[in-house]
């Protein structure tokens, strides 16, 4: 599945599955267990060959039972095992206490302690399984201990210590992807590999968890056909579900010309530029339009039919040196809109390099009001990035009350902290940062879209998709000046035609996009070399 679960909802399905008389609980531990195995083979196929050693350390929940499961089966197979319990048996829930049970009638089960781990033999594989999806507290601090990453340090002998996580590196919040306490533990329990069961949870992808989980795979514990994807990526989201932005529905990749071909105008329509839409990109002032330049060619090579630079009359020439298949017009500060945008305009972009400023805040919200006043169809779409969000930091309520559903903010950390204070990183708390990108969305009215390595967009009506730049898709050379000004001029090219997809979907894509085109330049990067990754991106894509 593509869509990302909370600990509450994953518990719901299994539930309702074992409501439905579907499955047990026992026949879940059973294949989750069976699932971890099959995951560690294939991913070291030589661990098949000869007889291996694991130390498998389980929790007092449901995590645990998984690991008794996967000791018994380990053993079956002729491996040397050793299994740690952390709690009192008889307090573990009763599907995890038949498999301790089923394991202690015939093995040792020992305490879990750094001493009681250290005092058995160098293993091949660590498997943790103390902790799943449902932990939100801090480690306790022995524990922390146990599980870090330091503990292998101490092993005399060589070869390799893999480690393998159930569900998740144990500490690691799967609603969050936060670790509660490792700041003050001073401590890391991360994973080569990690098996989570029926979908990946929100956690793997936000904040930390991508850089704790290692390789991440999804195993079958039978649910697939009972609990089944509620909204395929390129279509309006499920509001209560969470879908991750990749080409991917139902397990099966989607061909080229589903997604991204439909979304994209004019891989399926002829017709004329004004067809494709009209693109305004408001530009700062002298030695101030890189930024406006470089959103205005990624919004042309996105797919737009037109765009149109629009600058302070002291920057025409300056703009005119730069600019070929970019129209340019000069608008004084006191000018009225009308006099650049006609019907025929469907999208904006305002923002980069406008610079912080009271001119900047009245020329935003006389676009914001001129689009609410559009009488020709669909009104155009408004991306709002940068030093348009910045200039209503001390009023954000004014810039909420002007926005329209084709208006998408394009913030990172720190402009969303400037507009949504209460709902900033410092101050989340146990919110995760979709809850606070969905809450932001109901407040402003408006699509936002938080940039990060964990992307997450939501719309006013709760709908929310998170694109990642993890496990296998790392780009950190996106991080450089000038890469979120060409992704907003990459959503609004999306947008510009009358016939495009929804806003919420045009941003998905553009995200998408615009890290595909990082991943093609490769490192050494810079701002201005992502428009022109547009084309041989969509070829590699099969457009």
């Amino acid at each position: 599945m593509t869509e990302l679960l909370t600990a509450a909802q994953m518990r719901g399905v299994e539930q309702a599955a074992i409501d439905a008389g579907l499955t047990t609980g026992l026949a879940m531990m059973e294949q989750a267990g069976q699932a971890v195995i099959d995951a560690i083979q294939a991913e070291w196929p030589k661990l098949r060959k000869k007889r291996r050693r694991a130390c498998i350390l389980c929790g007092p929940g449901n995590n645990g039972g998984d690991g008794f499961v996967i000791a018994r089966l380990l053993a079956a197979q002729g491996w040397e095992l050793r299994t740690h319990l952390f709690g009192d048996p008889k307090r573990m829930p009763p599907d995890a206490r038949v498999n301790h049970d089923r394991w202690a009638a015939d093995h040792p089960v020992l305490p879990l302690t750094p001493d009681d781990i250290l005092a058995g033999p160098r293993p091949d594989v660590i498997i943790d399984a103390v902790f799943g999806t449902g932990l939100t507290r801090p480690l306790p601090d022995t524990l922390a201990v146990a599980l870090d990453d330091a503990l292998v340090d101490r092993w005399q002998g060589g070869g390799r210590i893999r480690k393998v996580a159930v569900d998740c590196p144990s500490g690691l919040n799967l609603d969050t992807g936060e670790v509660p306490g490792s700041a003050e533990q001073g401590r890391r329990n991360s994973a080569d590999l990690t098996v989570t069961f029926h979908s990946a949870k929100l956690g793997h992808f936000l904040g930390h968890g991508p850089a704790l989980c290692g390789r991440l795979t999804v195993g079958d514990i039978g649910l697939q056909g009972f609990d089944t994807e509620r909204a395929m990526i390129g279509t309006d989201p499920d509001r209560e579900r969470v879908r991750l932005v990749e080409p991917v529905h139902a397990g099966q990749a989607l061909p080229a010309d589903i997604w991204p071909g439909a979304l994209i105008a004019k891989h399926h329509a002829g017709g004329h530029k004004f067809d494709h839409g009209h693109v305004l990109v408001f530009s700062g002032g002298v030695g101030k339009g890189g930024a406006a330049r470089m959103a205005a060619r990624a919004a042309l090579r996105a797919g737009a039919g037109l765009v149109t630079l629009i600058c302070p009359p002291a920057a025409l020439i300056e703009n005119a040196c730069h600019l070929d298949a970019i129209m340019l017009r000069a608008l004084d500060r006191d000018a009225p809109l009308e006099k650049v945008a006609d019907h025929r305009v469907s999208a904006f972009v305002m923002g980069p390099g406008m610079g912080v400023s009271d001119t900047t805040r009245a020329r935003v919200t006389s676009v914001l009001r001129w689009s609410k006043d559009s009488t020709t169809g669909a009104r155009p779409a408004v991306v709002l990035d940068a030093d348009a969000l910045t200039s209503f930091a001390d009023a954000p309520e004014t810039l909420f009350a002007e926005v329209t559903e084709r208006t998408v903010l394009t913030p990172h950390e720190g402009e969303f902290a400037r507009l949504f204070p209460d709902l900033a990183p410092a101050r989340r708390g146990d919110l995760s940062k979709v809850e606070a990108v969905r809450q932001a969305a109901a407040r402003a009215g408006a699509i936002i879209l938080l940039k990060g390595p964990d992307t997450v967009i939501a719309e006013p009506g709760g709908g929310a998709s998170v694109h990642a730049t993890a496990y296998g898709r790392e780009v950190p050379w996106l991080a450089t000046a000038g890469a979120g000004d060409v992704l907003a001029g990459i959503i609004a090219g999306l947008a510009a035609p009358r016939t495009s997809a929804s806003l919420f979907a045009a941003a998905e894509l553009g995200a998408y996009l615009h890290a595909e085109c990082a991943r093609h330049v490769g490192p050494g990067l810079i701002a201005e070399d992502l428009p022109d990754a547009l084309p041989p991106v969509f070829r590699k894509l099969g457009l």
